[in-house]
């Protein structure tokens, strides 16, 4: 009765997805939070993009861009 055949992901690459979106979410939420950008926190917060929207965020829109130095943390 199944018309439809729904693809199986793999659970490797699905907890690799869950695991991308969580690491960009979670630094584009905090800086738009300490950068008082509260449109940015809701459209990030609510819009599920697997990284896409908070990577431009951090990295074009964001009042202070992110810099591939600051995300070299180990290196100070």
């Amino acid at each position: 009765m199944n018309n439809f055949l729904i693809p199986q992901i793999p659970s490797l690459l699905l907890f690799a997805a869950f695991l991308w979106t969580l690491l960009w979410k979670g630094i584009a939420l905090w800086r738009a939070a300490n950068l008082k950008q509260k449109n940015w926190f809701i459209a990030i917060l609510v819009l599920n993009t697997l990284g896409i929207l908070e990577l431009v965020y951090l990295f074009y829109f964001a009042k202070k861009r992110l810099t591939i130095q600051e995300l070299k943390f180990w290196e100070k």
